[in-house]
């Protein structure tokens, strides 16, 4: 695996995506700098400066698109919980895919598939996590509760070591996931998702659904419960 680095660029997904075809599987691009990241459901990341993440995943695991593809970003979640938790931090899952510390958002994952007629010609992985930050900046952020790792630790943290960490344990079991999909991460999902067994509320593109996050299925998929019913969600926003 090569990672590519980028002084600026707009977004490591985007650039990704516009250089497909003359990117390797397994390539890793990161920015230093990145002007207009984004978010699940068309929110943007705010670029809080050098020494933070913004880095995507040049994946082509196949040309035929497979179901546990989108469960990907679940995986990646898990992994960064992982990394984190090697930091002596308790890190949360935030269905789907957001990663908190003490309730606040320090990273959020994206993916984006990239088909050309019925052939799947790559998974755009991409991941942005607050490393190094101001306080100030942090509170520029206006739609989250934020937090960086270095305001966690009340140090600097090395970039180039903590991406590096990142690529090697998320390479480390690639491979097994997707032989195996969500089931191979559920029970290291589920043991840090603290919504579980909560009333919440989800809010997806155009409605909002209410209930007990009763469990997340064998897809990765959140089941709701309300009023003796169930619902099924694959997408949303825990408010």
């Amino acid at each position: 695996m090569d990672i590519f680095t980028l002084e600026k660029v707009d977004s490591t997904n985007n650039y990704v995506k516009n250089n497909l075809d003359k990117l390797d599987d397994r390539t890793v691009v990161r920015a230093l700098r990145q002007t207009s990241g984004r978010g699940r459901l068309s929110r943007s990341w705010v670029d809080l400066g050098e020494g933070n993440v913004f880095l995507s995943f040049v994946l082509k695991p196949s040309a035929s698109f497979n179901e546990i593809y989108s469960n990907l970003t679940q995986y990646l979640s898990v992994i960064l919980c992982k990394l984190l938790e090697k930091y002596g931090l308790k890190p949360q899952i935030k269905w789907p895919n957001d990663v908190l510390i003490s309730g606040k958002k320090i990273a959020g994952i994206l993916s984006e598939t990239v088909v050309q007629g019925t052939k799947c010609k790559g998974i755009v992985l991409g991941i942005g996590i607050n490393l190094n930050a101001q306080q100030e900046d942090i509170n520029m952020i206006s739609d989250k509760i934020a937090t960086s790792l270095n305001i966690e630790l009340k140090s600097k943290i090395n970039a180039e070591g903590f991406i590096n960490e990142l690529v090697e344990l998320f390479y480390k079991d690639y491979d097994e996931f997707l032989k195996k999909g969500f089931e191979f991460i559920k029970s290291e999902y589920i043991a840090r998702a603290y919504f579980l067994g909560s009333e919440i509320t989800v809010k997806g593109f155009s409605d909002s659904k209410s209930g007990l996050a009763k469990e997340i299925n064998s897809r990765g998929e959140l089941i709701l419960e309300k009023d003796n019913k169930e619902f099924v969600l694959t997408i949303g926003d825990i408010l």
